[in-house]
């Protein structure tokens, strides 16, 4: 393996590199520098994020960078305010001992009014936001005609974020002959046409297989009913004492839920969102840094550009319905050679999904059962143990407290003193899993099954259909995706107005602006009582009995919401009666004769 001191960096770099601690080059470091260092070409360098793609390329950049030269030379596009920040301090730490190297980073949320006189003072490398940079080439702050490297870091994320034209208008701003390096984890269709458009002949360099996550990350999920997820993720805390990750929701809104429930029953959580302002976010995230937090709960969008390396476990309480976000999800674990645990909360109805992520991974992922109550209580109880055993005791101040102690417990024999000691720490947990152990066990039983057999799994779900046909009976609802209304959200509402009563609920079918879903036929007409008329999200809900289930639901369908499926069933039968009874010619004919006879 090649050295740091072997690739030609100068001493100042390398002083650098020994007091950063870095050891070997990591694989994407080892292949990306002596081409950056060497030659002139383009690069492309796919690898997961936390693999030192940031010191692949920023190491050898520093080193070719002119600080004689007081005009821009370098340009790094990064998609977050977090990530830009994070270039920019990387990069000043590895030019620490070469001069008077001039970086600066431009993103929204600070003032550009600082940010132009920075420029006007002259840097030697920008790291921006798409959005900030167009805004300061407008001005005719940020002139980028002296630019001969161009790195787009985290490209796949900036075109997930809608940064495609920003993109393409910035390097039409930068000088033809320029070097164009890409980094990104994955391979889509919009970075290729970038490659085509902007580079030439890019060497491309694969670390893992492409497209893939980190092959230090294991993949599991658990299989549960959708009013169990939040139960389950409680169990998934407590059952790993010195857990640190984070939660990956759909919504803000189930973000925000799930976060104040988590606070509410005592763990260490925050939120991270849309609707936080700026300050509340770098406060959340300085917190989760410093790990004063454990958990903290994230939408995909908000979770951009917060980099930790030593996160334990990613949670997909909701799945993507997009594949590679699932990708970078998972990446944000098993980070720098450490091990990391990616799992998934999965809905009965959400496997065929789970099916396509495991293909795109191109790796399996494993059914895992729900830990039950003694389970957890068991590893609660060993952690206490462990950090009791490893408390330090020489406080002298202790001291004088002793002998009163000692005289108060002195009735007390060893095992009765730590009975009571236990129940005094664990008296609320252990009430908590008293009672716990069949949470979901009738669903793991049934997809254990499956795992055994494949056949036995096509029986089941065989049975399962002839269950819903003849026992359930298919409603409508006028909330779809569009409203922000998935299998989570319905249980939610069906749930919150039934007082305590228990509704089976069978296939789920959610579509843009409606959707469908199948109840035990004994609640239809009460649940098309209670729920009308109540409000989601400031909607209206409506809710009626379907139409008989065809093999393929209507999307196209965009009349009022509100509006019964069924009235448009008289005037199809009449129309297809009219084409059987009719010819076409006969059937104008006749139109126009009623048109001339007015």
């Amino acid at each position: 393996m090649t050295n740091f001191e072997e690739m030609g960096f100068t001493p100042g770099i390398l002083k650098a590199i020994t007091e950063l601690g870095f050891d070997q080059p990591m694989p994407v470091q080892e292949k990306v520098i002596p081409l950056m260092l060497g030659d002139s070409c383009d690069i492309i360098a796919l690898a997961q994020t936390g693999t030192g793609k940031t010191a692949a390329f920023g190491l050898p950049l520093v080193q070719a960078t002119d600080t004689d030269i007081n005009d821009t030379q370098a340009l790094i596009l990064c998609p977050t305010r977090e990530l830009c920040m994070q270039i920019t301090n990387d990069l000043t730490d590895y030019a620490k001992f070469t001069g008077k190297l001039k970086i600066l980073a431009v993103y929204g949320g600070a003032s550009i009014e600082n940010q132009i006189r920075g420029l006007k003072k002259g840097v030697h490398i920008i790291v921006a936001t798409p959005g900030r940079l167009i805004d300061l080439i407008g001005r005719g702050a940020a002139r980028l005609s002296s630019v001969s490297t161009v790195i787009l870091d985290e490209a796949d994320e900036m075109l997930n974020m809608g940064f495609l034209d920003s993109i393409n208008e910035i390097l039409e701003e930068v000088p033809d002959g320029r070097r164009t390096m890409l980094f990104s984890a994955t391979m889509s269709s919009e970075i290729a046409s970038i490659a085509k458009n902007y580079m030439d002949h890019p060497v491309e360099i694969t670390i893992g297989t492409k497209n893939s996550s980190a092959e230090n990350v294991s993949h599991g999920y658990y299989l549960v009913h959708a009013k169990d997820k939040y139960k389950v993720l409680k169990r998934i805390a407590d059952s790993e004492p010195d857990i640190y990750g984070i939660i990956f929701c759909r919504t803000r809104k189930e973000t925000q839920e799930i976060a104040s429930k988590l606070i509410n029953d005592g763990y260490n959580a925050d939120s991270l969102h849309g609707d936080l302002s700026q300050a509340q976010r770098d406060a959340v995230m300085q917190k989760f840094r410093n790990r004063n937090l454990q958990l903290l709960v994230a939408t995909d969008v908000a979770a951009r550009g917060l980099d930790v390396d030593d996160l334990t476990h990613v949670i997909n309480f909701s799945l993507p319905e997009d594949t590679e976000v699932y990708t970078h999800r998972s990446g944000r674990t098993g980070r720098a050679g450490k091990t990391g645990v990616s799992i998934s909360l999965v809905h009965l109805r959400e496997r065929q999904l789970l099916q396509q992520i495991e293909r795109k991974l191109r790796k399996p992922i494993k059914l895992i059962q729900v830990p039950t109550a003694s389970e957890i209580c068991g590893k609660q109880l060993s952690n206490w143990v462990n950090k009791l055993e490893a408390v330090s005791t020489d406080h002298q101040e202790i001291e004088k407290f002793l002998p009163s102690i000692k005289e108060k417990l002195a009735d007390l024999d060893r095992d009765e003193f730590l009975k009571r000691v236990i129940s005094l720490v664990f008296d609320k947990f252990l009430d908590d899993y008293r009672n716990g152990d069949d949470l979901i066990e009738p669903v793991y039983e049934r997809e254990r099954g499956s795992e055994r057999s494949g056949r036995r799994d096509r029986e089941s779900g065989r049975r399962d259909r002839e269950k819903y046909q003849g026992n359930y009976t298919r409603l409508f609802i006028n909330l779809g995706k569009a409203d922000g209304f998935y299998p989570e959200q319905l249980i939610e509402l069906v749930n919150s107005n039934t007082k305590g009563k228990k509704v089976p609920i069978g296939q789920i079918d959610l579509l843009k602006n409606f959707s469908f879903f199948e109840v035990e036929s004994g609640f239809a007409d009460y649940l098309t009582k209670v729920l009308t008329d109540k409000t989601f999200m400031d909607r209206r809900v409506a809710v009626e009995v379907a139409q008989a289930k065809t093999d393929k639901p209507r999307e196209e369908y965009t009349g009022k919401r509100t509006a019964k499926w069924s009235d448009r069933r008289p005037e199809k039968r009449r129309t297809e009666n009219r084409k059987r009874e009719y010819s076409k010619d006969i059937q104008f004919g006749r139109k126009d004769k009623r048109r001339h006879s007015r």
